[in-house]
């Protein structure tokens, strides 16, 4: 039988991240089953403002109104709630006022996003506002049906939050007719050995611990961000290529011969396993996201202080086939939309 599927995100085109991404390929995929999915965000509101400290990502002013004729001219089966920012608390208000079941997401470590910058401003804050922010999206969470995660270290992390709901699997994908071995390489231009990272450049992603890590050959940086341009200037002799998607992007994966994934804060990270679908082993932090992923020595190497020594090993240990199989065996979208579908 179809259902109408609503989902509202303050995360949504034209911002590309993991959370868009994610959403682009489940909605796909029920589509693809017989569904029909809307997904509202930013752009449907006229007042828009940028985000403090992050302008690439617009917060909508006072959505609740215009978000509840929407919501009642789509005349939804299934509502579902992607992100903790203003479309999401009106979302989840709606919903309370009119005893409408919802379904949420956790896509994002927001108590440590917020904290980090405050702690930019003054350090001795940190702890206080991430214990405040935790009480905050536990609030948030509380009165959904089902809160869905991609990994069992964050399904963890939340019950010691003292979540008290039913928590779900969401696992991701890859688009294996472009993130695979067989494609092109990007011309010989770089100094070998390349380490390679790919994502966002913001302070939360801990990118300084790549760019200051012992190395011999070429690091590339593909992406943007609020950082990037401070980055470049401190770091004149990496590689900032900007933002790539698709044919491209994979190029720059199969060119790598170690892929750097610096963050601690990530709650999953599909480059990483867009990465190991090119054959391009992992080094990363023994941390959630990658410690799910990166499972035996094959994919990679972690570490717990130094991301120089965990590249190395990896380069010499991995098997790139290996890494291309496990990739292709264990992260379909086609799975991760019936994770979806059953979830709500």
């Amino acid at each position: 039988m179809s259902i109408k599927v609503l989902i509202i995100s303050d995360a949504w085109h034209p911002q590309v991240n993991g959370v868009v991404r994610t959403y682009e390929y489940l909605c796909k995929e029920l589509e693809d089953m017989g569904h029909h999915v809307e997904v509202l965000g930013p752009a449907d509101f006229s007042a828009i403002i940028p985000m403090p400290f992050y302008p690439e990502i617009k917060l909508v002013l006072k959505p609740y109104r215009r978000l509840k004729n929407l919501i009642h001219d789509f005349k939804p089966d299934k509502i579902h709630i992607a992100t903790e920012g203003p479309l999401g608390w009106a979302a989840r208000k709606y919903c309370i006022r009119n005893n409408k079941d919802f379904t949420t997401c956790y896509h994002t470590q927001f108590p440590d996003y917020i904290a980090k910058r405050f702690a930019w401003l003054i350090p001795p804050l940190y702890n206080i506002v991430h214990r405040i922010a935790i009480r905050g999206v536990r609030h948030f969470h509380a009165p959904s049906k089902n809160i869905m995660v991609a990994t069992k270290s964050l399904e963890k992390q939340l019950l010691e939050w003292d979540f008290k709901i039913p928590i779900s699997h969401l696992s991701r994908g890859i688009e294996n007719s472009i993130f695979n071995q067989n494609g092109n390489k990007n011309p010989a231009e770089f100094t070998q050995p390349i380490a390679l990272y790919v994502g966002r450049m913001a302070i939360e992603k801990n990118l300084e611990s790549f760019l200051d890590m012992e190395w011999s050959g070429s690091k590339i940086m593909v992406g943007d961000g609020p950082a990037r341009y401070y980055l470049q200037k401190k770091y004149p002799d990496a590689i900032f290529v900007g933002k790539k998607t698709g044919e491209e992007l994979a190029n720059y994966y199969r060119t790598s011969d170690i892929f750097v994934f610096p963050s601690k804060t990530d709650t999953f990270g599909i480059v990483l396993i867009e990465a190991l679908a090119c054959g391009l082993p992992i080094a990363a932090y023994n941390v959630m996201g990658p410690k799910d992923i990166i499972t035996h020595d094959d994919l990679g190497s972690l570490t717990e202080d130094d991301l120089s020594k965990a590249a190395k090993t990896a380069i010499k240990n991995a098997n790139k086939d290996k890494c291309a199989a496990h990739a292709k065996e264990h992260y379909s979208w086609k799975t991760a939309g019936k994770q979806f579908l059953d979830a709500l």
